[in-house]
């Protein structure tokens, strides 16, 4: 019934940030300050827009869409951390001379 009483869009960024919140529960964190760290808020951040994102390609919801929603959120953040790199990469060769 909380589904109802909030608006969509408030429970799919609420998924991916649970969703970024568990990836650095299972994945990262050695102790609990490990939870409070630039990092980890970086990726929390990450993932209520990547759930926002989820959103907005899927915005109906139910069971299925949540669960992705909250995969996303735990793996999205991954992906755009990944193209974040690539792009730097790509900017860094331009300015040396070395892109082809």
């Amino acid at each position: 019934m909380i589904v109802l009483l909030v608006p969509e869009f408030i429970v799919f960024i609420f998924l991916g940030l649970l969703g970024g919140f568990t990836y650095i529960l299972a994945e990262v964190a050695e102790k609990w300050d490990d939870l409070l760290t630039f990092s980890s808020f970086r990726r929390y951040a990450l993932g209520a827009i990547v759930g926002y994102l989820y959103h907005i390609g899927y915005s109906t919801w139910d069971l299925p869409n949540s669960l992705m929603c909250w995969v996303s959120g735990y793996m999205g953040t991954h992906f755009i951390e990944a193209l974040i790199r690539r792009l730097n990469n790509i900017n860094g060769r331009q300015k040396l001379g070395r892109f082809r």
